[in-house]
This record gives structure tokens, C-alpha cells and sequence, in this order.
């Protein structure tokens, strides 16, 4: 019975599947367009994260066997190292 079910069922995909008509629809090329330029979009993001994922470990390596002497210094660093106090007082302002 089980078997009978299941031919019949494939008969009929069958016959629906070939006895369907062309849809007569048209799709013009700005369509086609926007969907590759939407895929390579969505590509190119997954392939940036993945990278970013994979690259993230190493990154931190480098700068751990980097000396501390060697590392760049960040404005903030600078102007710490720079810092007056007398230059930003209110008194040296004049108020």
C-alpha cells in the first residue's frame, strides 16, 4: 500500500512538474544586476569578517613579542608625557 502511495505521488509531481506553462514573465538586466552587486556585497562581507576573525589572534601575538620600546605612541600617551599644569590653569589663562 505504502509503495503504491508513493508511485502515484511521484506520477503525479511528475505531471505537474512537466505539464506547467513558461510564465511569460520578464525580468530585465537592472533586476540581475541589483541581485549580483546584493551578492557580492554579502561575499564580500563574510569573507572581511572571517578574515578579521582569523587575523585577530596573530595581531595580538606581534604585538606582544614587540619590546615595549618599539610600540608606536598614542596621542593620548603624548600628551600625558607632555603635560604642564601651570599651562592650563585658570590663573596662566588669565581669568
Amino acid at each position: 500500500m505504502m509503495k503504491k502511495c508513493s508511485v502515484l505521488a511521484g506520477l503525479a509531481a511528475a505531471g505537474l512538474a512537466f505539464g506547467a506553462t513558461p510564465a511569460l514573465a520578464y525580468i530585465g538586466p537592472g533586476a540581475g544586476l541589483s541581485l549580483l552587486g546584493a551578492l557580492w556585497g554579502v561575499i564580500a562581507a563574510v569573507v572581511a569578517a572571517l578574515l578579521f576573525l582569523l587575523l585577530w589572534p596573530l595581531r595580538r601575538l606581534m604585538r606582544r613579542q614587540r619590546p615595549a620600546t618599539q610600540r608606536p605612541v598614542t596621542h593620548a600617551a603624548a600628551q600625558r608625557a607632555t603635560h604642564h599644569p601651570q599651562q592650563h590653569s585658570n590663573v596662566a589663562r588669565g581669568r
